[in-house]
């Protein structure tokens, strides 16, 4: 040992937590040249109230996530799979797609290219209209358990389920 005679201490503290790190060779009370008052003394944090468990224990954050689930799956599969069902009648009956509607010389190919898009718009106010009726009052009532500051308010059931905190 260079300057040092006297053999490194064992703390018991260390031998019981082996993951914190050992006491400093120095007495508790020395400051370093960068110190200019003596560090305050460890917090030990307080256990939290075993009445009420942890938000993610709740059998309603399973039912959010379900619910959440099946709304992204209906929605994206309804859009999706008309989509897909174009470009399968457009490649493979085409004969199907070449037929006219009407007088107009309108095709059935045409007429449901132009379904597209308001197929997807009612895709996505289907989505907004079941995530207003399911999701949200799940999520609200999973952060209103949590202490969530930013808890929206919601109206009564009976008026539609409009949002009042806006």
């Amino acid at each position: 040992m260079p300057h040092d005679a006297q053999p490194p201490r064992h703390h018991p503290e260390t031998a019981r937590h082996p993951h914190r790190p050992a006491p400093p060779p120095y007495p508790r009370d020395y400051l370093m040249p960068w110190q200019s008052s003596p560090p305050a003394p460890p917090r030990h944090p307080t256990p939290a109230p075993a009445s009420t468990p942890a938000p993610g224990h709740h059998g309603d954050l399973r039912r959010l996530r379900t619910a959440y689930r099946l709304l992204r799956r209906v929605s994206t599969l309804t859009a999706l799979g008309y989509f897909i069902a174009f470009l399968l009648l457009s490649g493979y009956a085409p004969t199907l797609m070449t037929s006219p509607v009407g007088d107009g010389g309108l095709t059935a190919g045409l007429l449901l290219g132009l379904c597209q898009l308001p197929v997807t718009l009612a895709a996505v106010a289907v989505y907004e209209w079941t995530a207003r009726r399911t999701v949200d009052p799940l999520s609200a009532g999973l952060r209103a358990r949590a202490g969530h500051p930013h808890t929206p308010r919601t109206a009564p059931a009976g008026d539609g389920g409009t949002r009042t905190g806006r």
